[in-house]
């Protein structure tokens, strides 16, 4: 990565703001402990509960964002909701794509029946809606964090199978590639050595777009109740238990926006921020980009 790339982010808008973005939340998630200290040292991402009073209340001194039914803390819940969003993300989409490197770099460099056969399993797994087939891999294993992450690993590696396989199958054609052969190199380092590193780039670009994805689709499986417990720092859970609440009261149909916005507000801006971001990742891993 040289200067002349890392400028093009300070020089396009939307990148940096998506850059800005991801730092914020960066430190958001780095400082949990400073910003929201946790009074559970075995599991930080138990929400603190004031009550067990059922309305929720508005945004105090005691209580920043205010709290959710049951008197959850709502900044607690979105500070250490950053942390969590960050370790699913990034797990889910690095696991993922390893698994869609192993698959797809396999099925393009043996070809023949290896590659037949892997992609009609891939060709299986993507005749089922991502979302759908989520939910039956996450009620199956029961609610809670770590099998939602199973279930989203388990239908987010075929995309990267795919362009992967169709990324390697360019590049093998390639002269360098052709020289390294004629050289006596030896099949395993002219894999590892000059095609995988020169037909990862549009999966690392498209990866760096699924992090705010999958964050959105893991808040919604909590938000169905396939994902995290009750009482978790999770967004999606936050906005499960503001769900009684979005419509207020009779004549305040606002009295409980705050149920809402502060954990919607985060996933907006983290998928944003992501999103934004993957456009500059384009512009400093792609070498096709001028």
């Amino acid at each position: 990565m040289n200067k002349r790339l890392f400028k093009r982010i300070y020089k396009n808008k939307t990148s940096l703001c998506g850059l800005l973005l991801v730092t914020l939340f960066a430190l958001i998630a780095l400082l949990a402990p400073v910003l929201a200290p946790t009074q559970n040292a075995h599991n930080p991402y138990q929400l603190p509960q004031a009550s067990y009073q059922i309305e929720p209340q508005a945004p105090s001194t005691q209580h920043w964002f205010g709290t959710t039914e049951q008197q959850y803390d709502l900044y607690y819940g979105v500070v250490w909701g950053t942390r969590l969003a960050f370790k699913i993300g990034i797990s889910v989409t690095l696991f993922a794509f390893l698994i869609g490197l192993c698959v797809g770099g396999t099925a393009s460099y043996f070809g023949g029946k290896v590659d037949e056969t892997l992609m009609r399993l891939t060709d299986i797994v993507f005749a089922v809606p991502s979302l759908v087939l989520a939910m039956v891999i996450a009620a199956m294993l029961g609610p809670d964090i770590k099998n939602m992450m199973i279930a989203l690993t388990a239908v987010a590696w075929p995309s990267y199978a795919r362009l992967v396989r169709g990324d390697i199958l360019s590049v093998k054609q390639r002269d360098y590639v052709t020289a390294a052969r004629t050289l006596g190199a030896g099949g395993g380092r002219i894999f590892w050595r000059h095609i995988v590193p020169n037909a990862i780039y549009p999966s690392v670009v498209v990866a760096s777009l699924d992090i705010g994805y999958v964050v959105l689709t893991a808040a919604s499986l909590s938000f169905l109740g396939l994902g995290a417990q009750p009482g978790t720092a999770d967004w999606g859970q936050l906005i499960a238990m503001a769900r009684n609440w979005v419509l207020g009261t009779p004549g305040h149909p606002l009295a409980y926006w705050y149920t809402v916005v502060a954990p919607g507000g985060a996933i907006f801006l983290f998928v944003l921020g992501w999103n934004l971001l993957g456009d500059a990742f384009r512009d400093i891993l792609d070498p096709r980009q001028g």
